[in-house]
């Protein structure tokens, strides 16, 4: 490979999309006739493959309790410039639901862990796998979702922030801690029904004030110290309060309670500017 052809391959690993199964790109280059007539690695599959330290997908090696994983209010958030634009896969081209509201569809979940925790969503969020997030392949992005595991009957609300899953017969990708939440884990997948909701926007500043408290949520991990220090810091930038919520083994930054949406978007707007692009807001 001479030095041109390499530095088109390094340009063209540079504009492949994260996904979490994986990554939104164009179609392979069709080989020429002075090109080998082996077919190459492709760049997308080589990207995923230098991405991440984990081979093979796996969950933390202690299992997660469901008793302390916090169910997701849905709020108002606008689409994701990202989020709103086709993209193609493996040769297949996606178009995005362009008006979502009462989606439905059946298929099978699989769900996403260890491997993928920490790295770039599709959107340019930070994939945490304790937060009850998922990824879609359609959906505009953020979307929340009422997903129902048909096999046993229980339900939850996922916030769809990535790309995924491109499997055969596959509608979602459900992060670690949904998936624990609807009994997923064992099973790898399950027959599940999905529905989109969507949030109303907030008309006026009366409609606003009459709704409940807001928190945003930063950060979640295992070690309460690091989160304390965390907390501190940004109650500090940000000039908010700040504290930590704790259940078992998983502690949350939290900044908040905020009485005002619009406070709290503004609120959530520093936070991602620093870097906590993942961060949400939640009701109290």
């Amino acid at each position: 490979m001479n030095k041109l052809h390499k530095l088109a391959s390094l340009a063209l690993i540079s504009t492949v999309i994260v996904g979490c199964s994986s990554s939104p790109s164009e179609p392979e280059k069709t080989p020429t006739p002075t090109e080998p007539t082996t077919p190459p690695i492709s760049e997308s599959d080589r990207y995923q493959a230098e991405r991440y330290d984990i081979k093979e997908d796996l969950a933390p090696k202690e299992p997660m309790s469901v008793e302390h994983i916090d169910e997701i209010v849905p709020q108002y958030e606008p689409y994701s410039l990202g989020g709103t634009k086709n993209y193609t896969v493996r040769g297949q081209r996606y178009q995005i639901i362009k008006d979502p509201k009462g989606f439905k569809e059946k298929g099978q979940a699989s769900w996403y862990g260890k491997k993928f925790h920490g790295h770039l969503t599709s959107i340019g969020e930070v994939y945490d796998m304790y937060s009850m997030s998922a990824a879609h392949k359609e959906l505009p992005l953020p979307s929340y979702v009422k997903v129902t595991n048909t096999d046993n009957g229980k339900s939850t609300i996922v916030r769809v922030n990535d790309r995924g899953p491109f499997h055969p017969g596959r509608i979602i990708d459900l992060s670690y801690a949904a998936a624990t939440k609807l009994d997923v884990i064992h099973t790898g997948t399950a027959n599940v029904e999905i529905e989109v909701i969507t949030p109303e926007k907030p008309q006026s500043e009366h409609q606003q004030k009459t709704l409940p408290k807001y928190q945003i949520q930063v950060a979640s991990s295992p070690h309460k110290d690091r989160v304390e220090t965390l907390a501190q810091d940004l109650s500090q930038k940000l000039s908010v309060p700040s504290f930590v919520g704790s259940d078992q083994e998983i502690h949350r930054v939290l900044l908040g309670p905020f009485d005002d949406y619009n406070l709290t978007q503004n609120a959530l707007e520093q936070v991602k500017l620093l870097g906590y692009s993942s961060a949400f807001i939640r009701k109290n």
